[in-house]
């Protein structure tokens, strides 16, 4: 997931706050589960972030093992991760089963002895369910060990409010609107008529064209050697992102904040970046606005943001039940349960053409055809490499993206500002 944006995520992020992206941590206790007593049910605790799908999952598994409890633990996005490495430098304190993002699964499959090796549970027969790339990401350097089961693949599109568009004066129909803007250039000059028109920001966030961009590129903040790249991809994802903030664009909002969530009821912005995590996040953040969403393509073509996988740390006291827990929540009727209700897209492309993902359309946002449309973008997608730095590099430089959103920081000046933060993170 994000995200994450739920997953990236969700998941995306809070610069400002540092590592924040969704919400504080929520406080409950950090331990694996345990069992209630000598002969009482076993716990599992499940450490993740946004909307994974996992309320109703939770229901249904204890349901159906009733030996067995589920403790949900959601909390904010950077936090989690950060908290899962202090807990494996510890040697305890770690949940039964980690959500690791695809943005920082380079640091923690470099640490793969403190997970469960997946593959001695029997995971290779999933091999070849998973997408090419999807597997490899959370796969050891050497192959021997597998530390996580993807749950979604990010893909991207663009989500936006018709009528906030049709005050506006401009097309709502989703084909319409993605003639718009095939290339970035173009989505900020449509985003300047309607700032013109409307004198209403366009965008909810600087970080949020940031990422979506970036995703976009051969190369993110790191190449396979670990070396740093800024003057690559990020460039590129950077003055877009300038250039849209300095034109009046953002909303300057904060990703999983309580404003940035009043947006999508308010009209505070008409559109942002959407993979498939974000549906479900935008459906439970502004019920009253079904069917004033729609779906449309994201310029410049394709791309990927977030994305997530469920490990299970070596420390656990219940390893066989909660790879069995783990195995289920992958299994293909509950990922495509979680396709409709939240919007996370499948990591295994044999559910692509099930009826249930191809031919669903979701009512949320006008009917669009979502079974096709994050499928395909999810198929064709060549993935960046994630350095094991990635998630850290990442919060620095949207902090100076919200500098500049806050005007702390000048437009001509940023670029010198995120080249320095990125550069004390790689020496760190």
């Amino acid at each position: 997931m994000k995200r994450s944006w739920t997953r990236w995520a969700r998941a995306l992020a809070a610069g400002t706050v540092g590592l924040s992206l969704i919400a504080a941590c929520s406080g409950q206790s950090t331990k694996g589960g345990d069992s209630d007593s000598a002969s009482g049910p076993v716990t599992l605790k499940i450490n993740f972030w946004g909307d994974f799908g996992l309320t109703d999952l939770k229901t249904k598994y204890e349901a159906e093992h009733p030996n067995v409890k589920i403790q949900l633990n959601s909390g904010e996005y950077n936090a989690q991760h950060e908290d899962l490495q202090k807990k494996l430098v510890a040697g305890n304190g770690a949940p039964d089963i980690a959500a690791i993002d695809e943005g920082f699964m380079v640091q923690f499959r470099g640490q793969s002895d403190k997970f469960v090796n997946l593959l001695d549970k029997g995971a290779a027969d999933y091999e070849s369910k998973y997408l090419p790339w999807k597997w490899k990401q959370s796969l050891s350097a050497d192959g021997k060990t597998q530390i996580g089961l993807g749950t979604d693949v990010g893909g991207l599109a663009m989500c936006y409010r018709t009528d906030l568009f049709k005050a506006a004066g401009l097309p709502t129909e989703r084909d319409q609107v993605s003639a718009l803007w095939p290339t970035w250039d173009k989505f900020i000059e449509v985003g300047q008529q309607y700032t013109a028109k409307t004198k209403k920001k366009f965008i909810d966030a600087g970080t949020n064209l940031f990422n979506p961009i970036l995703g976009q590129q051969p190369v993110g903040f790191y190449d396979d050697q670990e070396q740093l790249k800024m003057d690559g991809g990020p460039k590129v994802a950077f003055d877009y992102t300038v250039k849209a903030v300095d034109a009046g664009l953002s909303a300057n909002l904060v990703s999983f904040q309580a404003d940035w969530d009043k947006g999508f009821t308010s009209g505070a912005f008409a559109v942002l970046a959407c993979p498939a995590w974000m549906l479900g996040h935008i459906k439970d953040t502004a019920p009253g606005t079904e069917g004033k969403w729609d779906i449309a393509a994201v310029p410049g073509g394709g791309g990927n943001w977030g994305g997530s996988f469920l490990t299970i740390p070596k420390q656990g006291k219940h390893v066989d039940e909660a790879y069995k827990l783990l195995t289920w929540l992958v299994a293909p009727e509950q990922q495509i349960e979680i396709f409709k209700k939240v919007g996370n897209l499948p990591s295994q492309p044999a559910l692509y053409s099930d009826p249930a993902i191809a031919e669903f359309k979701n009512p949320f946002f006008n009917n669009a055809p979502v079974g096709q449309i994050f499928p395909k973008m999810a198929q064709g997608l060549t993935p960046q490499y994630l350095g094991k730095k990635n998630g850290p590099t990442r919060v620095e430089v949207e902090n100076v993206i919200r500098r500049v959103e806050n005007k702390t920081l000048k437009p001509d000046a940023a670029w010198a500002e995120a080249v320095k933060a990125a550069e004390k993170v790689k020496s760190s």
